[in-house]
């Protein structure tokens, strides 16, 4: 049979054990002297123990209590712990950015100078993965990729993208021309299987019909696959970039092609309480393009 204990008492208990005042917890947790009192008389009648020797001037802890507390304080520090990991320190305002991973690897790394403009605001990041229609995640800024040819009213245009070919280090030496890419086991991206076939056709190659090929469902998957000297890939050349500036063991072995795709912002109905952060977060992610 389980003990029905409320937060709040645990809080209370916590927090007068700790500063063995009454009225010292009530000023700390923002109850009053009586509600703290009252919390930790109900604590007591549930757990059918003292906690407290109550004297006038003075609070001590039983030796039930002494023990308690040290489980009492273990379990809330994992609770603010755990919510903290999960949902973030408490901001004024938290925007939530839904976008590909590739981009959020790519715009991480500019976050910083956003989040010093702007110290009471939090950032959280959630990626968009062969999402759903029953993908019910609340956002406020949404970033996809899409043809050139949308002309939705919900659609702003951020950036028209071009793709490049990487190799790993030691294979771009190989790489001369853009027939040379056809020699490499190509890296495949789900839903962005075209990137090879468009990139090659631009200069009036096709890719091989026979033969192996590997195939991954990020860009940030494939770069990675790309560096460990699996093979080559396509992918968006802001993302190559990144990823080069990052350290990793890859090189861009042709030219630029245009990929008759743009990143779109998609505006929809904001969370009022979050609006001022989100226009400001607009304007400053409009900056880094």
């Amino acid at each position: 049979m389980r003990h029905n204990l409320n937060l709040n008492w645990l809080r209370s208990f916590e927090a007068a054990a700790r500063l063995l005042s009454f009225t010292a917890a009530s000023l700390e947790i923002g109850l009053t002297q009586t509600a703290v009192s009252q919390h930790i008389k109900a604590l007591e009648a549930q757990l059918g123990d003292k906690l407290f020797v109550r004297r006038p001037k003075s609070l001590q802890l039983t030796d039930v209590g002494k023990a308690y507390l040290l489980t009492v304080r273990e379990a809330l520090d994992t609770i603010e712990m755990s919510t903290t990991g999960l949902f973030g320190p408490r901001q004024a305002s938290t925007i939530v950015l839904r976008a590909s991973m590739a981009f959020i690897v790519w715009i991480s790394p500019r976050l910083g100078a956003f989040l010093h403009e702007h110290p009471d605001t939090g950032v959280k990041l959630v990626t968009s993965i062969w999402k759903g229609p029953a993908d019910q995640q609340p956002v406020d800024v949404d970033i996809i990729l899409g043809p050139n040819e949308h002309a939705r009213a919900d659609l702003e245009k951020l950036s028209e993208e071009t793709i490049v070919p990487i190799c790993g280090t030691a294979l771009a030496r190989d790489i001369r021309t853009p027939q040379d890419l056809l020699l490499q086991k190509p890296i495949h991206i789900m839903g962005f299987d075209d990137h090879w076939a468009r990139y090659l056709s631009a200069f009036a190659l096709k890719p091989a019909l026979s033969g192996g090929h590997l195939v991954t469902d990020t860009a940030t998957t494939a770069i990675e696959m790309v560096a460990a000297g699996l093979g080559c890939a396509a992918v968006i050349e802001r993302f190559a970039r990144q990823a080069i500036e990052a350290g990793r063991d890859i090189s861009i072995v042709g030219d630029p092609v245009a990929l008759g795709q743009s990143h779109f912002l998609v505006r929809a109905e904001r969370r009022a309480s979050a609006q001022p952060a989100v226009e400001a977060f607009e304007a400053w992610l409009r900056r880094q393009f």
